[in-house]
């Protein structure tokens, strides 16, 4: 029998947070560490606002609060500033938090970003702003797949700084942090008038992380490819056909 998911949204700030989990401490306990944990950045930026602004990697001291480590560390291997990984690594110190009093289902969305660990199946869709494509697409994330960081950089959705031209450039990883680093590494490469052309180099782009990540999808206008293990696709829409997608663009399942 599937346990009864309770869910709760939260903002802080600028930031809007979906919490799942089958505990209600288990959301209590995520909610605190956000709190802590923004508490601890934003104290960081304060004394070190080039944290905050640089768009390279960054490095950072020993003693650094451990969210501005990771963020450093999510985003040095894709060459973007740690502010990039700031929604993944928060969502990751939540889900850390919920397991840390026995949850069975820790799935926390930030942004766009998930980070989940789940002992059940579940669904999650793949938003594209202007794509034909948007919302019509789901991930069903297996038990087995977890612990699982998913991201989605954009140039056509939200507000974050984005020098690509991808709807979405949706990454998976172990961890949301590294997932949001890899996002908007990805989207950055993904340019040009040449739709196709442009979704199969940002293919080729996303080969060069290698383990780093399990595999992304990208989508632009009514294009969309894929490279890496990625969690089944899913119909959303009734009557779409999943498998005429790919627009013959380029597909493998190794990195």
């Amino acid at each position: 029998m599937k346990s009864r998911i309770l869910k709760e949204r939260r903002r802080f700030k600028e930031s809007s947070i979906l919490f799942n989990s089958d505990k209600r401490s288990a959301i209590d306990a995520a909610i605190s560490a956000i709190r802590v944990h923004r508490t601890e950045l934003e104290t960081y930026v304060a004394r070190r606002p080039e944290f905050h602004f640089t768009l390279n990697p960054i490095q950072v001291e020993d003693n650094a609060p451990r969210v501005v480590k990771l963020m450093a560390q999510s985003t040095c291997p894709f060459d973007v500033g740690p502010m990039a990984a700031v929604a993944g690594v928060l969502a990751d110190f939540a889900v850390e938090a919920m397991l840390n009093v026995g949850a069975r289902v820790a799935v926390v969305e930030d942004g766009g970003e998930i980070s989940a660990v789940s002992d059940e199946a579940f669904t999650i869709a793949l938003y594209a702003g202007g794509s034909a494509l948007s919302n019509k697409l789901g991930f069903q994330i297996d038990p087995s797949e977890c612990p699982v960081g998913i991201a989605t950089s954009s140039a056509t959705v939200s507000h974050a700084l984005s020098f690509g031209h991808a709807d979405a450039a949706t990454v998976f990883a172990d961890t949301a942090g590294v997932a949001d680093g890899a996002a908007t590494a990805i989207c950055n490469s993904i340019r040009g008038s040449d739709v196709e052309a442009s979704v199969k180099s940002g293919l080729e782009y996303a080969r060069k992380f290698g383990s780093l990540i399990r595999g992304v999808v990208v989508m632009r206008e009514k294009y969309i490819g894929s490279v890496g293990k990625i969690p089944q696709l899913v119909n959303i829409e009734d009557g779409l056909d999943v498998g005429e997608l790919y627009q013959n663009l380029a597909f493998s399942e190794t990195l």
